[in-house]
């Protein structure tokens, strides 16, 4: 199936602060320099946070992990989880087509989808507040037929309850999910023939449909709103200060109030000496920022190609030369309180260390050629 993006893109997209707080959770859990292992879950989050994947949200995300925009969007395109169109603003309706749904009757589901929503697929209906599509196996095989609409499946279903089910979603509601025909969960239509003393009473639904009961409204898609869930490694010294976090660049002349200093904190001299001690506050919050030599434009012979430094892409570049940054030599020159003024004013906090640009740019300022920049200009990253 051949996918592409959409011919009618957003100018822009940006992440709510919390679904940024989330993405930089993620990070977290890949080393240093494999950030972009957190591609799937951050494209994932940012067409939670749409409906669809655009490209400018495909190209944000890149640039947060510091790739090539073609390596996020070969992503993005060879996963089918991921939406290139635009979606319903309530659902997107998924129908199972596979073999056990085919016998019991998903054709006529997909029917009442032509009826009801638009008569092909990936269609917005008429009032934008549907779309559609028929899958492979969504692994309910003993509840066939069977939808997906959100979270939730749909299932032992009829073409007139399905019908019900969009309607109760057209107007607001949120229909119960799982079984649709009185079953508890994939047991006999007959009964237990098993397992008899299995109590079905705890709960009035299986454990899948009580938590989307409990939850009141898992047809809403994640935009940042929801309760934050930290994970282990987000508490304590490694936790991501996501509300001084900036989601637009601070002009090189801005004076951000300096952030207090924990007690007995030594000023680094050395990036060796940026390590706080064993039981001092993490280094961004000691080293007091000082504005580095910014220019108001590139030296004679043009700016030096930044997108040569790992984790450098083009609007990365564009963000350093708007704060003032062109040349090589400018990046070898930063010490620790220089590129905490600098990481104080990019949308992803610690790539300067973790990437190490300060190494990198020291030896493309001599004239040497690191292994990153001599793989991008083989393969070409940025032509």
């Amino acid at each position: 199936m051949l996918r592409r993006l959409y011919h009618d893109q957003p100018e822009s997209f940006a992440f709510l602060p919390e679904n940024l707080k989330w993405a930089e959770a993620q990070i977290t859990k890949y080393p240093a320099g494999r950030a972009q292992s957190a591609v799937i879950p951050l494209l994932w989050r940012a067409q939670e946070q749409e409906g669809w994947l655009t490209r400018p949200a495909i190209e944000y995300v890149a640039d947060m992990l510091g790739m090539a925009h073609i390596r996020a969007f070969e992503v993005a395109s060879f996963y089918f989880m991921f939406q290139l169109t635009p979606t319903g603003s309530i659902a997107h309706v998924q129908v199972c087509g596979t073999t056990s749904c085919m016998i019991c009757g998903a054709e006529k589901l997909i029917d009442v989808c032509k009826d009801k929503i638009a008569d092909k697929p990936f269609t917005l209906s008429a009032d934008g507040k549907f779309t559609w599509e028929e899958v492979e196996c969504l692994g309910a095989c003993a509840n066939a037929p069977m939808v997906q609409i959100g979270k939730d499946y749909y299932e032992d279903l009829t073409t007139d309850r399905f019908a019900e089910i969009l309607d109760e979603l057209s107007a607001g509601k949120v229909p119960v999910p799982g079984p649709q025909n009185g079953r508890f969960s994939s047991e006999p239509k007959s009964g237990l023939t098993s397992l008899k003393d299995f109590d079905s009473g705890k709960t009035q639904y299986n454990a899948s449909a009580q938590r989307a009961v409990d939850l009141g409204d898992t047809v809403k898609r994640i935009d940042g709103t929801e309760v934050p869930i930290l994970t282990p490694w987000m508490k304590g010294k490694d936790a991501v200060d996501v509300a001084a976090s900036k989601t637009a660049t601070v002009p090189p002349t801005a004076k951000p109030a300096p952030k207090a200093k924990a007690p007995a904190a030594k000023p680094a001299a050395t990036p060796a000496a940026a390590k706080p001690a064993a039981k001092a506050a993490p280094a961004a919050d000691t080293v007091e920022e000082t504005a580095p030599e910014v220019l108001t434009a590139a030296r004679a012979g043009g700016a030096d190609d930044l997108k040569m430094l790992k984790g450098v892409g083009p609007k990365l570049e564009q963000t350093l030369n708007d704060l003032g940054f062109y040349h090589f030599d400018q990046i070898a020159a930063w010490g620790p309180a220089e590129v905490a003024w600098v990481d104080n004013r990019l949308t992803f906090k610690g790539r300067i260390e973790r990437d190490g640009w300060i190494e990198q740019a020291k030896q493309l300022a001599a004239g040497e050629e690191t292994d990153f920049a001599k793989r991008a200009k083989k393969d070409k990253l940025y032509d």
